[in-house]
């Protein structure tokens, strides 16, 4: 069985854009050697890689896939073996294309993408910004090695690695009813307007916590933004349910939020890294989720400025499993 990096370059941008034209225009190449590659992959290896629509493109089937999930790896391990030889023999050393969830992604990752590079500046290290299911996705599809996000609704094929629980609290304006408690529970906080962070899952898990306790929260606003949720609250449209820390009590406009500790046992989110199970991570990749599991600790702390919120903490240990109870 005999195929270049080059083939698997080609049939890579045309499963990612479901089209030979797109595919050519992206590579400067032609169309002919697009079609080309993905005849002779297709030859060599006994699999239909794609099904061929008469003037709509093309879409991957099954096989293919499974396949471009393999082919993007190995152009990502040949790309590294590249950078190793630049590098005299550094081991970390390549890119890394990592995706987070926006809640903690502006807190954490930032400060920890810089002590990375500082230990391995000869990494090129990309974060992007997306919401579970489209984690998910990307992550099944090859476009990321790794992603740090919660522990929501993850499939079986994604291995997840808990590092970090966040707990969750409340948030209320400084002249809500309730600002002035030391701990609130949610049988104290349903029968008040509720701001909704919208987000698919995210809303989820916020109405579980009620239904964990038999209780039906008021929903009185929705948002799809953290800032705008924080705004709300801030000017006293009713309390949140957050998880993330706030870095500081005020809300874009300037005006001040509380945060609160739950009372209760109610379920964290766990924070943690997701990979492909079926994929062998790169050196890189390895890099970075140790250094993530070194700072742990660390980080939580930073951003838990609130010692009453810090206490409830809990860096996991690398090797300590998930308790999904």
């Amino acid at each position: 069985m005999y195929f270049t990096l080059k083939h698997l370059r080609y049939f890579v941008k045309a499963g990612e854009h479901n089209s030979v034209t797109r595919a050519a225009e992206e590579l400067h190449v032609s169309q002919p050697s697009i079609s080309s590659a993905i005849l002779h992959l297709e030859d060599v290896t006994g699999l239909q890689l794609f099904v061929r629509h008469h003037a709509q493109g093309l879409s991957l089937t099954t096989a293919g896939r499974q396949f471009i999930i393999k082919s993007k790896q190995l152009l990502v391990d040949a790309a590294n073996l590249g950078h190793y030889a630049n590098t005299l023999g550094k081991e970390v050393a390549g890119s890394l294309r990592i995706v987070s969830f926006p809640t903690f992604t502006p807190v954490l990752l930032p400060s920890l993408m810089k002590k990375f590079i500082d230990t391995y500046p000869d990494v090129n290290i990309q974060c992007d910004e997306s919401h579970q299911k489209d984690i998910i996705h990307s992550l099944m599809g090859g476009h990321y090695e790794l992603a740090l996000t919660y522990d929501l609704q993850l499939p079986s094929d994604i291995d997840f690695e808990p590092i970090i629980e966040f707990p969750p609290y409340v948030a209320l304006a400084k002249s809500h009813p309730l600002a002035n408690c030391d701990e609130l529970s949610l049988a104290e906080l349903a029968e008040y307007p509720m701001v909704l962070l919208d987000w698919p899952m995210s809303r989820e898990y916020f109405f579980s916590l009620f239904l964990s306790q038999n209780l039906e929260p008021n929903f009185a606003h929705r948002a799809q933004s953290l800032g705008m949720v924080q705004g709300l609250v801030a000017n006293g449209f009713g309390y949140s349910l957050f998880n993330t820390p706030l870095v500081n009590n005020l809300a874009l406009d300037g005006n001040e939020i509380v945060a609160i500790p739950l009372s209760g046992e109610l379920r964290p989110l766990r924070l943690g890294v997701a990979t492909i199970s079926r994929l062998k991570s790169t050196p890189v990749a390895d890099a970075f989720i140790n250094t993530l599991k070194a700072r742990s600790a660390e980080l939580a702390e930073s951003v838990f400025t609130d010692q009453r919120f810090y206490n409830h903490l809990e860096p996991k240990k690398p090797n300590e499993p998930l308790d999904v109870s």
